[in-house]
């Protein structure tokens, strides 16, 4: 699986195509992060926006190769883990951005809380900030392999559910990115950094069952089915 995720990983930086999800996220952390903001506020942003990034993300790498190419692997490695990898490159991909981006608001925000009254221990909050980026990887790979092959193989239907569903994950009650992203605003209230293990839970259970199912279809359909 190594080798597969590097190969995948390799594939998507020789084709350029991770360029526009990596500036959308870096649009949307300027927008949004601005130098003395409560640092809790800026970590849950930081996390609710790479969500849909990291839907973009697997659609990308799900789809990048040529059905030539995904034959051959297929072939070699069977489809399932083929597609596996696909999957895990681009949430690997989508952690680094998310590290990226904690570190950036952790530079330039304020440690204290909404009313700046009230002083946020900067590691905790921080280490929180990393766990709601987990959550929000976690459920943007699985609205990625829910959105694109081989379940939706039609480009313009692929795009549309990606950026309803990722929207949907984003603002429905239950959704576990929105419970971290509420737990760090909430906590940004009252300066009190809380850590979302519940969502974390959910996250990687739903995560879980859409990769199980995107990867148990892919070995029903082919791997060289048309995109």
């Amino acid at each position: 699986m190594t080798a597969l995720i590097g190969y995948q990983t390799a594939l998507l930086a020789r084709s350029q195509r991770w360029l526009p999800p990596f500036l959308l996220y870096a649009v949307l952390l300027a927008i949004g992060v601005q130098t003395g903001r409560p640092v809790l506020d800026s970590l849950g942003y930081a996390a609710a926006v790479l969500l849909p990034v990291t839907a973009w993300l697997v659609r990308i790498c799900a789809t990048q190769e040529p059905a030539a190419a995904r034959a051959v692997v297929a072939a070699a490695a069977g489809p399932p883990r083929a597609h596996l990898a696909a999957l895990g490159a681009a949430a690997v991909c989508a952690t680094g951005l998310g590290v990226a981006g904690t570190a950036v608001v952790a530079l330039v925000s304020t440690a204290r809380s909404a009313d700046d009254r009230t002083p946020v221990p900067l590691p905790e909050a921080v280490a929180a900030g990393l766990l709601a980026v987990a959550v929000c990887v976690l459920t943007g790979a699985a609205v990625g392999a829910l959105c694109t092959r081989p379940l939706l193989h039609g480009r313009g239907w692929s795009l549309a559910a990606t950026a309803l569903a990722a929207l949907l994950a984003l603002v429905t009650t239950g959704s576990p990115a929105k419970h971290a992203v509420t737990v760090l605003v909430t906590g940004s209230r009252t300066g009190s950094v809380r850590f979302a293990w519940p969502a974390l839970a959910g996250a990687l259970l739903l995560a879980a069952a859409a990769v199980a199912a995107a990867c148990a279809l892919t070995s029903r359909r082919g791997s060289a089915a048309p995109d």
